[in-house]
């Protein structure tokens, strides 16, 4: 695979450029074109790579890209990605321009590196798949059955895929979920997810005088929605980091301490995790590490917030309405339906009467463990230790992939997360890159993957 990559390095290179390219932003309706675009491109980098078969094919949202390659094999791999991307913005904090792609060196280390929105998260490691698909296809090594399906709205939390999946059990028949959608632990030592977090996401909003107010005549006489809405928002958490809604850890699983000790075994390095991010300290739920806190605990944190007057310049009004969106990472066990309306009644219910509150859901999906005993876990290890020379660590990933678990449920059948992203490549956040030598390693990885499972 490695001369295969050298000799198609710049055509490689053509490819995913024309798709990081396209803006296909599924949280902005805007953009629903691009989403058509990218799928059809998509499809078409599927036939060229040796697919029987690859469509774009609808659902209630945006567009599914299927393709399959049946050789009459045993077993079958259904390779899971997404195209769509996250919004760009802060703009002003990219170096280049989000969509037109460059490689250039890491400020840090010198590495060169794709500059994209995408370059990981996830058309990167999706195309990743494609060329080792192809390299297997042209060298006459694949010996399995491969699925593809490509979605469009992993991003704004997968809403129109479930239903997709169940009216297509069939199509989508197999033996694994292969997905490249997460990152590993460092760059020092390969990892492999064997869990994901689950997601409830919601938007609260406070009101309070029915427009806004000259501050000099009612201030200190009327509720300021936003002072209001950061006092309910710092009350839901204890003085040692705990979640404070009734029943948020009803169903929270406790590991044993040799769990959490193999869990800590994994290489971490606080000061440079501290450095990396130029903060002082770490600060999370107290009596557990930072591996710990983004792995096997849930949490509750504020994406965004607003109201009011944020413009040059002073603005003297007390506002009517101010503005959250909540985020809530759950781990497995924990229900995101269930997680939602216990929020949503806990802080309807911490209202004081002089505003007005309303609690809208806005995405959810559940988290998912899977077993590392699984041939196809062990497959993935021995490919993955072959290309970096050190057997990867088993760990559970921060994140969420909501479809996973709905597909895990309806299709009967585990993903497996052979992720290459690493925390430097910053996705979702401006600047976002992928380093060409995890680029390469993952499509060796891939390939590999086939050749032991």
């Amino acid at each position: 695979m490695k001369q295969y990559i050298q000799q198609n390095r710049e055509r490689f290179f053509e490819e995913l450029f024309s798709l990081l390219r396209i803006p296909s932003i599924s949280a902005k309706p805007e953009h629903k074109p691009d989403m058509y675009r990218c799928a059809e491109r998509l499809a078409q980098l599927l036939r060229e790579a040796g697919a029987d078969e690859a469509s774009v094919r609808e659902t209630a949202g945006n567009p599914v890209v299927f393709g399959s390659k049946d050789i009459g094999a045993e077993k079958t791999v259904l390779v899971y990605g997404h195209y769509d991307v996250q919004p760009p913005e802060p703009l002003e904090k990219w170096r280049t321009d989000p969509f037109e792609p460059v490689i250039a060196k890491d400020p840090q280390t010198g590495e060169e590196a794709i500059y994209c929105r995408g370059a990981n998260d996830d058309k990167g490691q999706l195309f990743m798949h494609l060329k080792a698909f192809e390299f297997l296809c042209r060298t006459g090594a694949l010996k399995h059955n491969v699925k593809f399906i490509f979605e469009g709205e992993e991003e704004v939390g997968s809403p129109s895929l479930p239903a997709w999946v169940q009216a297509n059990k069939d199509l989508l028949k197999a033996d694994v979920i292969l997905v490249s959608d997460t990152t590993m632990i460092s760059d020092k030592v390969p990892s492999i997810n064997c869990g994901m977090r689950g997601l409830a996401y919601l938007e609260v909003k406070v009101t309070g005088p029915n427009k806004d107010l000259h501050s000099g005549h009612y201030g200190g006489a009327v509720a300021n929605p936003i002072n209001v809405l950061c006092a309910m928002i710092a009350s839901l958490h204890d003085a040692d980091g705990r979640v404070t809604v009734p029943g948020f850890y009803d169903d929270v699983v406790e590991l044993s301490a040799s769990d959490r000790a193999l869990l800590n075994k994994a290489p971490f390095d606080l000061e440079e995790y501290k450095a990396f991010l130029d903060i002082k300290e770490v600060k999370g739920e107290k009596g557990y590490t930072t591996l710990e806190r983004t792995a096997i605990r849930p949490c509750l944190d504020v994406c965004g917030i607003w109201g009011g007057y944020t413009g040059v310049g002073a603005k003297t009004v007390l506002p009517s309405v101010a503005h959250a969106k909540v985020s809530m990472r759950l781990v497995p066990n924990q229900r995101s339906a269930k997680i939602t309306q216990l929020f949503r009644e806990h802080f309807l219910r911490i209202a004081p009467p002089y505003v007005k509150v309303e609690v809208t859901p806005c995405e959810g999906g559940d988290g998912f463990l899977i077993p590392i005993s699984s041939p196809a876990y062990q497959a993935a290890s021995r490919a993955m230790k072959e290309v970096y020379g050190t057997e990867p660590v088993p760990a559970r990933g921060g994140g969420s992939i909501a479809i996973l678990a709905d597909m895990q449920k309806i299709l009967g059948i585990d993903p497996l997360l052979m992720g290459f992203g690493l925390e430097r490549d910053t996705i979702h956040s401006p600047n976002e890159s992928y380093l060409l030598r995890q680029l390469y390693a993952g499509m060796e990885s891939i390939a590999l993957f086939y050749r032991y499972w």
